[in-house]
């Protein structure tokens, strides 16, 4: 932290992308310095383009390449490259994939070296990415190899938490990927991002059916039976965990409202009613790493590229979100340092 406030460090995302747009227009707003110190990973010219491009003449920055020069009154531009990049707006190329992964490799190791506090990233393409040598699905599995952890899917928007067992795995392969060791594990950490990013003493975790209807005691699959059930009475030993929820049922009548997070068993089963209840104000939060890392929950959105209706109201969400997990670590962590020893009453003889 610096004059504590929250250092935060921003991937540039796909440059064809509206990743830049909305991370213009949030760090534009005045407010946003008074309560962290913005570091975007990119280079003097690409930002200046698109402030030329978004009509932001009067948003200043600073362009640094050492982190001693770090501004606290303006938001900082760390230089990540030098060159001039064709920039293509809307089109996938294997050029803004480059630089995207350029972007994303300096940000992730100043998080390392904690130069930077929390790391907030912009929408990639992830096939443009692999083009230019990203030899990951996304950004979670990425972010699991170079920062310590194991990283979680969860997303977040107000009181809705949604994670995921399986996250970028194809639907072939989901089933084998559900086992009760990976259950139990996923359910463990979800458990733990909701006491200590969240600040929820005791927490109530559901759990959703891979089959549809939770396989209908064991008449449209097996995995609830064999897998998922024994899973969460195991759990159940030390934690708040029910179910397996049919997921149509279950988001259909609100259920999720009497949860603090809800276990899915896969990419689309959690994150399709996610963002139907809360597209726009949702957030990507990778929880089980011991470093802090949110995205917007939407991608490069190649449709309005260029267009300058980009909503940013996703990335604002997910920077004030970084910043709130990481206070509410801080303050764990203090809470839970050299705790006073358990001492029982004795009772006094008369």
């Amino acid at each position: 932290m610096i004059e504590n406030k929250v250092v935060v460090g921003i991937s540039q995302g796909d440059l064809n992308g509206v990743g830049l747009e909305i991370i213009l227009k949030t760090l534009s707003d005045p407010a946003m310095l008074e309560i962290c110190v913005p570091v975007l990973f990119s280079s003097q010219k690409t930002v200046s383009y698109f402030r030329k491009m978004l009509n932001l003449e009067d948003f200043n920055f600073n362009p640094l390449r050492d982190f001693n020069q770090v501004h606290t009154k303006k938001p900082n531009v760390f230089i990540c490259y030098e060159e001039e990049v064709t920039i293509e707006m809307g089109k996938a190329t294997a050029m803004a994939g480059k630089y995207a992964r350029l972007s994303l490799e300096a940000a992730t190791q100043a998080l390392h070296d904690k130069k930077i506090d929390v790391l907030v990233t912009a929408p990639i393409n992830k096939h443009n990415m692999q083009e230019a040598g990203f030899n990951y699905p996304g950004h979670t599995e990425y972010l699991g190899e170079k920062l310590e952890g194991k990283p979680l899917m969860l997303l977040c928007s107000g009181d809705l938490r949604v994670a995921v067992v399986t996250g970028h795995v194809p639907i072939k392969d989901v089933a084998q990927h559900i086992t009760s060791e990976n259950i139990i594990s996923k359910i463990t950490q979800l458990h733990t991002s909701l006491v200590k990013d969240f600040g929820i003493r005791k927490p109530k975790i559901a759990v959703l059916g891979l089959n549809p209807h939770a396989g209908e005691n064991g008449a449209i699959g097996e995995e609830e039976q064999n897998v998922i059930i024994p899973a969460i009475n195991k759990a159940k030993e030390t934690m708040m965990v029910y179910g397996p929820y049919s997921a149509d049922g279950f988001f259909g009548n609100n259920t999720q409202s009497k949860f603090d997070g809800v276990l899915a068993m896969y990419h689309d089963q959690g994150l399709i009613p996610f963002k139907a209840l809360a597209f726009g104000s949702g957030v990507n939060f990778t929880a089980g790493l011991n470093f802090v890392r949110t995205s917007p929950d939407h991608g490069t959105a190649y449709d309005i590229a260029g267009k300058q209706i980009a909503d940013e109201s996703s990335f604002r969400e997910a920077l004030y979100a970084a910043i709130d997990i990481y206070k509410r670590r801080m303050l764990h962590e203090e809470i839970n340092t050299n705790p006073l020893a358990f001492t029982p009453i004795k009772k006094e003889r008369g």
